[in-house]
Order: structure tokens, then C-alpha cells, then sequence
């Protein structure tokens, strides 16, 4: 039996690397069977050392949060035979990401510290080369500029490109530092994951990348959302949020393209019918303040709760890091997420892990999201979300077999599937 390996040394040739060449001496003929793809022949994978971009992983409480943690536990746990190095530009003590093979690299002397912005978008490359970094991946949207110098692989994760679709709901210096930055990595790095078809069609489109540049890697999302919460723990969660017996939960930053506007005026339109509220978690400001403005217009003060706005949410560890929302997703009568575009949309993928029946868009990435597991409806209309809200909430034979749909929908984003297809890209490229 023999060994094969595709270490940095010798990546063009796949090759031995040092210690495994070694190992090899003295078996005659070895070099026939590096070309003749011998059945006898097994595959040893050296063990890789993965540097990755984790401000989001540390940081952030949403979108961009949940995939850099997510994915960075599966890696550890279904492949714990390389190193994962998490570049972190400042401390945090919001997440933690514990792993005896997931080490935090914090930068190091006083410019670094002073400058963590700078370090993370550049300066970052001279802790790469110590650490001995054979590949890096950029989670969300950025590589280091110049890190093809170094000649350490690289691959970016694109998430959307919303900036591009909608700049008009972005300021202009925003716009211009999002193109420059997602531009950059598409361009320089070895290989680009989209984390949807449609994402990888904007890629193209924008920014006429070759398809072949880029591979589609769905995402999944934390296992939580797959576990039974106990009834002892949601009714905890329930008490500890006042949350009422039957809600509709809406769950994203509450920005014009996420359509919390039309959900009211759906619930507005079923206020004969369907006498139960509807939750939010989420933030936002001027648009947050329109959607405010509507609800005390039309006597729906009572029938909205913005659940991020309770100081207690405010101040719970719990809640800040979405601890308490796979109870909350659990209690919840239905998720409504009607949003104009996305680049996944993982509060569907959660909803359909927790069993919770789903009422989303039909545009954009979201069909990929939900499959024939989610209640689709036109975005522009309040008309269509209402009458889907009350078929969800009095049909309960078609919620179910819609639930169950979901749920089968949502085996083809388990962490492991999600895993092994980012695992693959590293391998293609080192």
C-alpha cells in the first residue's frame, strides 16, 4: 500500500511531500503508480494549515456571524485533521469558537493593535507566512490585498451582491468601498464560493468572472435549529420574553429589501380574521422608523412586537447570540420572510430545520433556500402575503405536509454536506 499526498511542496505534481517521500523510498516502481491511478493505491491528505478572515465569526450577530461560525465548527469537527487558524482583529466577548485544532491569532504589536482595520485588509499577510499558512479563505467577501505574493492559495466566500442590485440602498462611499473590495477578491483569488446559483450568476454578471472560477457551496446553519427544544426550556424562553400563545416571527435586519413594511400590511389586512401578532428580532433605523410610523397609523401598536427593542433582549447573552432562538423559532405559529433578494436567506433554512412552516418570496435565491418546503409568494404583494399567512395558520393539513416538505428540503444543508463541499474547493486549488 502505498501513500499519496498533495502537499504545498510539490502541488503542480502532486507529489510527495518531505516526510512522506521518505516513507516511500525503497518501493520499486512507486513512480509507475503515481500515473497509473493503481487500485491499491490510498489517498493520505496532509494535514493542511486554513488561516480565515474571522471578524464576522467573533462579531457579528447575523448573517455573515452564523455562516463564518457555523462553518468553522463543521471543518474542525468533520475534518479534524488540519489546523484552522481564525484571524481575529480584535478580541471579543460576544462568540466564542472553542476546537483543540481551532486556534485565535489576535494581532500583535502596537500598529496592528492600533490599526486592527488595516492589519485584517493587508498587514495580516506577515502572520500568515509565520504561522506557516498554506491556505486562507476570506468568509465574507475580502481577501488581503497582495496575498497572491506570498504565494499562499486564497478563496473567497461572495454572499450576495446586493450592493450592486440595490446601491440606492446604500450611501455612495459604501457602494464604492463594497465594489472595490468584492471586486478584489474575485479577481485574485484562486477560487470564489457562491453560496447560491444566484449569487454566482451576479458574480458573473457584475464582475464577468469566468463560471469556472467559481464553485456553489450552500451553506447550513447552526445545529441548534435542528434539536427538539425542550417544553421546559421554551416555556422558560417564553416566560422570559413575554412572548404570547401564537405568534408570526419575522427575523433580519429591518432594511427595505427585508419587506417588514408589506408583512403589516398583510397583518392590517387580516385583522378581521387572524387575531394573532407578529414578533421581530431585528434592528434598523430610517426604514425601522417608516415601518413604525404605519403601524401606529393603522392601530397595530398591539399587534407588532420589535423583540430586539425589549431591554431585556437587549442585555440577554441568550439573545445577543442567538442562543434562545431555536425555542423562540419553535413557539413561533409561522416564519415570514418575504424579502425582495437575498444571497441565501438562512432564517428560511432555520425556519425548515425547526419545523416551523415558511412564507417566503418567490424571486432570487430564495426558492433554492425553501424547495418545495415553503409557502411562496410575490414580495410586492401585501395582498398575497395575507392570504398565505391565513391559509398557514387555519389549513393545518396543508402546514403540515408543507412542514414535513421542509424538513426533507433541509437534509441537503447538514453541516456535514456544507462541510465537505468547502473542503473539496481547498483541496482543488492546494
Amino acid at each position: 500500500m502505498f501513500i499519496w499526498c498533495e502537499c504545498k511542496e510539490s502541488p503542480v505534481s502532486r507529489g510527495l511531500c518531505g516526510e512522506h517521500r521518505e516513507k516511500s523510498s525503497g518501493f520499486p516502481g512507486f513512480s509507475d503508480f503515481l500515473t497509473s491511478g493503481h487500485p491499491g493505491f490510498s489517498l493520505y491528505l496532509c494535514r493542511m494549515k486554513i488561516g480565515f478572515d474571522a471578524k464576522r465569526a467573533y462579531h457579528n450577530g447575523t448573517g455573515l456571524g452564523h455562516y463564518s461560525r457555523t462553518l468553522l465548527q463543521s471543518l474542525a469537527e468533520f475534518y479534524p485533521g488540519n489546523e484552522y487558524y481564525l484571524f481575529n482583529p480584535r478580541p471579543s466577548k460576544l462568540f466564542e469558537l472553542n476546537g483543540k485544532n481551532l486556534h485565535e491569532v489576535l494581532p500583535s504589536g502596537l500598529l496592528n493593535r492600533s490599526f486592527p482595520s488595516a492589519w485584517r485588509s493587508s498587514w495580516v499577510k506577515k502572520d500568515l507566512i509565520k504561522q506557516g499558512i498554506d491556505l486562507y479563505h476570506g468568509l465574507s467577501h475580502e481577501i488581503p490585498v497582495g496575498i497572491k505574493k506570498t504565494a499562499i492559495r486564497s478563496v473567497v466566500t461572495i454572499h450576495d451582491l446586493i450592493h450592486e442590485r440595490y446601491p440606492a440602498q446604500y450611501s455612495k462611499i459604501d457602494v464604492k468601498i463594497y465594489s472595490k473590495k468584492f471586486r478584489y477578491a474575485c479577481e485574485h483569488a484562486d477560487r470564489i464560493i457562491a453560496i447560491s446559483q444566484q449569487t454566482k450568476q451576479d458574480i458573473i454578471d457584475f464582475y464577468k468572472i469566468p463560471a469556472g472560477k467559481i464553485d456553489i457551496c450552500y451553506q447550513s446553519c447552526n445545529p441548534s435549529f435542528c434539536e427538539q427544544v425542550s417544553e421546559e426550556q421554551k416555556a422558560l424562553v417564553r416566560k422570559r420574553y413575554k412572548l404570547p400563545k401564537e405568534f408570526f416571527l419575522s427575523v433580519g435586519s429591518i432594511i427595505e429589501r427585508k419587506n417588514l413594511l408589506n408583512i403589516c400590511k398583510a397583518l392590517f389586512l387580516l385583522r378581521n380574521d387572524v387575531d394573532i401578532p407578529l414578533v421581530v428580532i431585528g434592528d434598523g433605523g430610517k426604514y425601522k422608523r417608516q415601518v413604525q410610523d404605519f403601524i401606529l397609523q393603522n392601530g397595530l401598536k398591539d399587534k407588532v412586537i420589535f423583540l430586539s427593542d425589549d431591554p431585556l433582549a437587549k442585555s440577554a447573552a441568550s439573545f445577543k447570540s442567538a442562543k434562545d432562538f431555536p425555542a423562540i423559532y419553535q413557539l413561533a405559529t409561522a416564519m415570514i420572510y418575504p424579502s425582495f433578494f437575498e444571497g441565501f436567506g438562512i432564517p428560511v433554512l432555520e425556519a425548515l430545520w425547526s419545523r416551523l412552516p415558511v412564507i417566503t418570496s418567490n424571486v432570487a435565491c430564495l426558492p433554492e433556500a425553501g424547495g418545495d418546503g415553503a409557502h411562496y409568494v410575490d414580495p410586492r404583494s401585501a395582498e398575497e402575503i395575507a392570504t398565505a399567512m391565513k391559509t398557514i395558520y387555519t389549513d393545518r393539513p396543508i402546514t403540515a405536509a408543507l412542514v414535513e416538505k421542509g424538513w426533507q428540503h433541509a437534509q441537503h444543508f447538514t453541516t456535514h454536506r456544507c462541510a465537505t463541499a468547502v473542503m473539496n474547493v481547498y483541496k482543488s486549488i492546494w
